[in-house]
């Protein structure tokens, strides 16, 4: 149990590794009301998307490169991306999904940094890569997100899930001149990696 959260051990094999992780029992449990009718906050960290498997099996060579992943979730891009070498700072708006990461980190002998961040704010930090999978819920937060891509990173990865508003964060990065390309479920934004 992490912040209240029951969790049960799960292992996932994913780009080479088998991690052991905390997972939340039940993440309908774990919806608050208020938090919702505030910011339309659900727990959407609490569940291993396949985008962010897909993207952390396409992660390419990372070994000593500072990345950053935004909306990371359960973390497993991140774990992956550090335990590949990387230098790592995963973010999410939700502290149980922070604690659960920096649990799991412990549990799989994997260094990173985790922070609560809400990605829709700027912040001064700069990496190598930046990382984002399945987090374009909203269209309010297309231009956040390519904002943020493009302000912490020369090069982003995007894990894609089929969303409606994924095609408009295609359509703004394209207008906008930036390097863009799309193989299957995975975007590539900037400088390539």
């Amino acid at each position: 149990m992490h912040m209240g959260v029951s969790t049960y051990v799960s292992r996932v094999a994913v780009a080479g590794l088998e991690l052991e992780l905390l997972r939340p029992v039940s993440p309908e449990d774990l919806i608050d009301e208020e938090a919702f009718a505030e910011d339309e906050f659900l727990p959407y960290w609490a569940e291993l998307w396949p985008a962010a498997t897909a993207l952390a099996e396409a992660l390419p060579d990372v070994y000593g490169l500072r990345v950053v992943e935004l909306g990371c979730g359960l973390g497993v891009t991140s774990l992956v991306a550090a335990a590949k070498g990387a230098k790592v700072t995963a973010t999410d708006w939700a502290p149980e999904a922070i604690e659960l990461l920096r649990a799991n980190a412990e549990r799989n002998g994997i260094a990173l940094r985790a922070e609560v961040r809400d990605w829709r704010e700027p912040w001064d930090e700069r990496f190598d890569l930046a990382l984002a999978a399945d987090v374009l819920y909203e269209r309010r937060n297309v231009e956040p997100l390519l904002a943020r891509l493009r302000e912490l990173a020369p090069a982003a990865l995007v894990g894609l899930a089929g969303r409606p508003y994924e095609a408009e964060l295609i359509r703004q990065a394209r207008e906008s001149g930036e390097r863009v390309e799309q193989v299957g479920k995975l975007l590539r934004l900037g400088e390539e990696r």
